[in-house]
């Protein structure tokens, strides 16, 4: 494809071609439009910088109303995909890093970049999984090898292996959901059981209620999906029968946010009585504070609309690949026959440790929420003493602090703070619409004496950012 529009015949077809048979899917013009150009944004057919036709120019050439082009420009700019101006017309946002575009020329996911190709010298607060396995896991791993010693079977498990399926209903049944290994399918990792739901339950153009701020892994499933998403402003917009409803009920990535038993006893019964499918994401649900695993949403209706994923990903490891959804059984069953398409199924020996690991849950999580909730004290006491004017609430459970500052622009701040030395998660990924441009996502996964650092050069960052602020007094930057 050409670089630049000159919009005459030969590069406006140029899109055409590249967009293909954009229309063929169902749901609103406009949507697929936006899937189709999205498409080329993201594998990098379209750069960083690129014009697009005007409105009229591209609803002329693809034959349609001139509002269903404004509605997809208007959808990926939201995405943060495209900028809109008066006068300059429409153009594929500018990534002003150079660290977001991949060795290959494909742009990455702002929040992915640093996990493709990590940066030299840079402390990452944007990749929110734990970086130091438990000396459980080693032991975990130790048995699975002695299970695989005796083993005589080729290993290709669509739905996961039987042992650890049992063990995941055992822990459902333990919690108040009763659930056989049939309910039970085994995926590598949380994001890859997003996109098998989304693969089953979306077609172009549905709905999808979702929280805002949420996960952005599950916002970019969706997307794809060429689905619309929209935010939720409380569970009682499941009444207007979305295609799909996701919720973040246990320590919600970013906030730490942990909902009220009377809301999540509201949320099943609205999912029941308007019949729409609820994944219930408890990816952080085993890491709040309080040391005691809320309910899931799942225990409080018999019902088969309420779908649960989760994974050891973030109770023990980032590299442990093992998640799962729980699920009506013949839902399960079209799962797993689409995941055999995929890959036929995951790694047997970390399903064995993951099985090994679930029996001792309990001594795990507690080592795990001592170590969260004293790194988390310690990143609260440093931002209020270096940098008071930002402001948060402190998390219940997870991972992550949702910060805001008090003026300026988290995607420019962001820039600065990785020319610091610290590389920081802006809020807009967080929102369905591109919302909450003053909020930073801050992990503390790090120890102590990171955290402190990272603090010191972010003080340092807001104070060349802000430009109205005294330097701090540890004013020399701390690699």
């Amino acid at each position: 494809m050409r670089q630049n529009w000159s919009m005459n015949g030969a590069n406006l077809d140029d899109l055409v071609d590249a967009l293909g048979r954009w229309a063929s899917g169902r749901g609103p013009l406009y949507l697929l439009l936006a899937g189709g150009l999205r498409a080329l944004i993201d594998d990098g057919v379209l750069p960083p910088g690129q014009a697009l036709p005007p409105d009229r120019v591209l609803a002329r050439r693809l034959a349609v109303g001139r509002g269903t082009v404004v509605a997809a420009y208007d959808l990926l700019q939201q995405e943060s995909r495209v900028v809109r101006r008066q006068g300059s017309g429409t153009r594929v946002a500018a990534l002003d890093l150079p660290a977001t575009r991949t060795a290959d020329g494909v742009p990455a996911n702002p929040l992915l970049q640093h996990i493709l190709h990590p940066p030299d010298g840079v402390q990452l607060l944007t990749c929110a999984a734990p970086q130091d396995p438990p000396p459980a896991l080693f032991e975990a791993y130790a048995e699975a090898g002695e299970r695989l010693a005796g083993l005589r079977d080729m290993g290709y498990q669509p739905a996961g292996n039987p042992a650890l399926r049992a063990a995941l209903a055992a822990y459902y049944t333990g919690r108040g959901v009763p659930t056989s290994p049939e309910e039970i399918i085994v995926t590598t990792g949380a994001q890859q059981a997003l996109t098998l739901l989304a693969s089953l339950l979306l077609a172009p153009g549905d709905t999808v209620l979702a929280e805002t701020p949420t996960y952005p892994g599950a916002l970019e499933v969706f997307r794809h999906a060429a689905a619309a998403v929209r935010p939720a402003a409380s569970v009682e917009d499941v009444r207007e029968r979305p295609a799909l409803a996701y919720f973040v009920p246990s320590a919600r990535n970013p906030d730490g946010a942990v909902m009220d038993t009377p809301t999540r006893r509201r949320l099943a019964d609205l999912t029941a009585a308007h019949d729409v499918p609820l994944i219930e994401d408890e990816v952080c649900a085993e890491l709040c504070f309080a040391e005691e695993t809320p309910a899931p949403v799942s225990s409080f209706g018999r019902g088969e609309q309420v779908i649960t994923v989760g994974s050891l990903s973030k109770l023990v490891w980032g590299g442990l690949r093992v998640g799962w959804i729980r699920a009506a059984a013949p839902l399960v069953s079209r799962l797993a026959r689409l995941r055999a398409v995929h890959d036929l199924g995951g790694e047997v020996v970390s399903q064995f440790a993951a099985a090994a690991l679930l029996r001792r849950l309990d001594e795990v999580r507690s080592a795990r929420i001592r170590t969260l909730r004293a790194r988390h004290e310690h990143l609260c006491a440093e931002l209020r003493a270096r940098l008071p004017s930002w402001t948060f609430e402190p998390a219940l459970g997870g991972q992550t602090l949702w910060v805001r500052l008090p003026r300026g622009d988290a995607d420019s701040f962001a820039q600065v703070a990785l020319r610091h030395g610290v590389a920081v998660a802006a809020g807009r990924s967080f929102d369905p619409l591109g919302g909450h441009t003053d909020r930073l996502r801050l992990h503390y996964l790090f120890t102590e004496e990171e955290l402190s650092r990272a603090v010191n050069n972010l003080a340092l960052a807001w104070a060349s950012y802000d430009g109205a602020g005294r330097t701090p007094s540890r004013c020399a930057l701390i690699v």
